[in-house]
């Protein structure tokens, strides 16, 4: 069985296509490197024991996609590729919607051309409401997004479950994602930002490491345990394994849109983040509380049962384990893949 994967380069892409060759699956990668390094790739490779076929192609290009699809026999798609920070949505709006949105329109027209059937779509969390109460689940409200990036996933969704609706045959599988943290046990591959981190352990490790002076702690006024921000962070190799359960799940469970949320059913703070990073890692972290950043909540963490249930999946790895090895990530690589 081969998988074409989008933005297979990134952070969760290229973790996600080691899980895939070692349950026996084939690879087809796509990437423009707009948020990802190529020796990436080379590491992915390597960790794999194995090569696979790399496109560097905008996903926008439904040309080029349909010479990959004629090229190779793809028999499920996993659409990772799209710009993703929330405070970058916030200034640059229209930039997000027409990537993210017409990278999804050319791929589904492409699919359905080329006669393939299966999406697995890395969605995410901002897709709820933020008057929703705490854990999430899949059946809790949507729409009224906070940022623009929110809202892009939530229109994709919309625009997969339609065309799923309309085509009869095309199964999809919609995870939505919370806060995926760590890195490979190697170090030899983790999240390298190109600028300013917008997700908060990359910014931890990175002025662990010396590359910034300090954390910037968006805010000390919300109504949480301790005034900071809570998430729900999952190791991005459990993370991967749920991608992995994703396309058994499709392919057993053909026609149709299933919904997933992917978190450890755990909410934990800012600083108690930080907390776990330095008692993991014996490494200081300074910080500095900074205004709250636009399109922000005070909590997000989801339930965990349908997943369990269905897909059979649930997070192994601890919060410990995740610091520990995105600092073997950081330390190993202070200036990330360059």
């Amino acid at each position: 069985m081969t998988i074409f994967v989008t933005g297979g380069a990134g952070y969760i892409g290229s973790h996600t296509v080691i899980k895939l060759v070692e349950n026996g699956y084939d690879v087809v990668v796509a990437d423009n490197f707009s948020n990802s390094k190529k020796e990436a790739v080379k590491r992915t490779r390597e960790l794999a024991g194995k090569d696979f076929p790399l496109y560097e192609i905008d996903i926008c290009n439904e040309r080029m996609l349909s010479k990959i699809f004629t090229i190779h026999d793809i028999d499920c798609v996993i659409h990772f590729a799209g710009l993703k920070a929330v405070g970058e949505s916030v200034e640059k709006p229209l930039e997000y919607y027409k990537n993210n949105l017409n990278s999804t329109i050319a791929l589904l027209s492409a699919m359905k051309s080329h006669n393939i059937n299966n999406i697995i779509f890395s969605s995410s969390a901002t897709v709820y409401r933020p008057d929703n109460k705490m854990p999430l689940t899949e059946d809790s409200l949507t729409g009224g997004c906070t940022n623009p990036y929110g809202w892009t996933k939530f229109m994709c969704e919309q625009i997969i479950t339609d065309t799923v609706n309309a085509t009869g045959r095309l199964t999809a599988v919609v995870l939505r994602y919370f806060n995926p943290i760590g890195a490979h046990e190697s170090g030899r591959i983790g999240e390298d930002p190109q600028d300013t981190p917008n997700n908060i352990m990359p910014y931890i490790a990175q002025t662990a490491v010396g590359r910034r002076e300090f954390l910037s702690v968006f805010g000390d006024d919300w109504d949480t345990v301790d005034g900071t921000g809570v998430r729900d962070y999952l190791h991005v190799v459990d993370l991967a394994e749920g991608h992995v359960a994703a396309i058994k799940y499709a392919t057993e469970n053909p026609n149709g849109t299933s919904i997933f949320n992917l978190g450890t059913g755990k909410g934990v703070s800012v600083l108690e983040l930080v907390t776990a990073f330095e008692e993991a890692t014996g490494v200081s972290v300074p910080r500095k509380i900074t205004q709250r950043r636009p399109g922000d909540i005070a909590t997000c963490y989801t339930a965990t049962g349908k997943a369990k249930e269905l897909l059979g999946w649930e997070t192994k790895k601890t919060l410990k384990e995740a610091c520990a090895d995105t600092w073997n990530w950081q330390k190993n690589n202070p200036n990330g893949y360059v």
